[in-house]
């Protein structure tokens, strides 16, 4: 018989331009005519056509036991009416092809590039609110956006128009770790 994982709560932080800098930028609202600078998203989208679209989720469980990163892209998220949202992250773990994988824990993606599987005790959930959007460093591991009480939430999400079929990297912290987060709001 399998067993079950073992669940482990997470306290949420607020996202602030200062408490997600370590997994990219939460970028606020600006006064018009504003030039561009270091509180602008600092995009690389470099690698392929850009895809800015709306993504229409239905409530989500505010868990989850699979994180994702994606090796070629800035990828933005953002709630479109500003309501409250979540994501689980972790930080960016790719290892530079100079390194030619002599390290132990090193995996080699489907897409072909390296990295390190995410740890446990470095899961993180943020909590977003208001008119603000987030940029995920370049392999940022993330799982969401995640919500409740709302039935439908709209995000504009920025990515390549081929990010979830060619560069799309998953952990399963069941199968490989045991364990499941959760989180209260």
């Amino acid at each position: 018989m399998a067993k079950s994982p073992v669940e482990v709560n997470l306290i949420p932080i607020e996202g602030t331009p200062e408490t997600f800098a370590e997994y990219g930028q939460v970028i606020e609202a600006s006064r018009d005519g504003a030039g561009y600078g270091p509180n602008d998203a600092q995009l690389d989208l470099s690698k392929g056509i850009p895809r800015l679209y709306i993504l229409r989720l239905k409530e989500t469980p505010l868990g989850f036991f699979k994180i994702t990163h994606h090796a070629k892209v800035t990828q933005c998220l953002g709630s479109i009416g500003g309501d409250i949202w979540y994501m689980g992250v972790a930080k960016p773990s790719l290892i530079e092809d100079d390194d030619d994988g002599r390290r132990v824990d090193t995996v080699k993606a489907k897409s072909g590039h390296l990295y390190i599987p995410p740890a446990v005790e470095e899961i993180r959930v943020f909590r977003f609110s208001g008119p603000k959007f987030v940029k995920l460093h370049t392999g940022t591991w993330h799982a969401g956006p995640l919500f409740s009480g709302s039935s439908i939430m709209d995000f504009y999400n920025l990515e390549l128009s081929n990010t979830n079929v060619v560069d799309h990297t998953s952990h399963d912290f069941t199968k490989n770790n045991g364990v499941s987060f959760r989180f209260d709001t």
